[in-house]
């Protein structure tokens, strides 16, 4: 396992860190794996420390659309801690790497006796309402070019590098438009010098100037995030 740590588990104190970790086990999130499906009991919490995942909405039996992204910052299977059992969301494996797992019941069992834990699970799950209130209204309101931008942004937060792999497809999938329209904006961004893209292959060249490229939300976001999570 990376010594890269997980933000939420950072946060504790040591000894509830290490008592935390103690219950975990170290796995390797795989691309495109499917973690969860909605309705499904949720059998394991995972805390991606390399990895990352897709929370996606699935409309009438569609792909859906991507309205959320965990990796290091949080964790999926935050829903247990306001006593859900079942996952709302497809969860799908975006970026591969390492986190770390635990079973529902130790994740459980851990939660009723650690009030630091619990403090912390309740401002992530403002962050993750935060977040979601904001896909919503990105999807409304911003055109497609700033919300790739945004969500290339997210992804290299995510995944400790400026370049990772990801096809038009997956992008149209992820943002909920056709693919003509990716590849539309992807070669705007690729113009203006801010990616490098070629065959599923992708670069984050210039990250200030896909910062600019971005709409609002992106910086909404992670505003909102630093000022729960410190």
């Amino acid at each position: 396992m990376s010594k890269v740590e997980n933000h939420i588990i950072e946060l504790l104190p040591r000894k509830d860190r290490l008592r935390l970790l103690g219950l975990c086990e170290s796995v390797e999130l795989v691309l495109a794996e499917v973690l969860c499906e909605p309705g499904e009991l949720t059998s394991h919490v995972y805390f991606p420390v390399e990895g990352f995942i897709s929370l996606v909405a699935p409309i009438d039996g569609k792909p859906g659309l991507e309205v959320g992204m965990v990796g290091r910052e949080g964790m999926f299977g935050v829903q247990l801690a306001l006593g859900v059992v079942t996952t709302p969301l497809h969860a799908l494996v975006q970026g591969p790497g390492a986190a770390w797992r635990i079973e529902t019941d130790a994740f459980l069992s851990e939660l009723a006796g650690n009030e630091t834990l619990q403090r912390i699970l309740k401002r992530y799950i403002c962050v993750l309402i935060a977040e979601l209130s904001t896909s919503a209204a990105c999807l409304r309101f911003h055109q497609i070019g700033p919300r790739l931008a945004r969500w290339l942004l997210m992804s290299q937060d995510r995944a400790h590098s400026s370049s990772f792999r990801v096809t038009h497809e997956f992008l149209a999938y992820m943002l909920g438009v056709r693919r003509v329209g990716i590849t539309t904006a992807a070669m705007a961004l690729q113009r203006s010098g801010l990616i490098k893209y070629h065959h599923g292959d992708l670069t984050v060249v210039d990250r200030g100037g896909l910062e600019a490229a971005a709409c609002s939300c992106y910086a909404a976001d992670r505003q909102f995030y630093s000022a729960q999570m410190p």
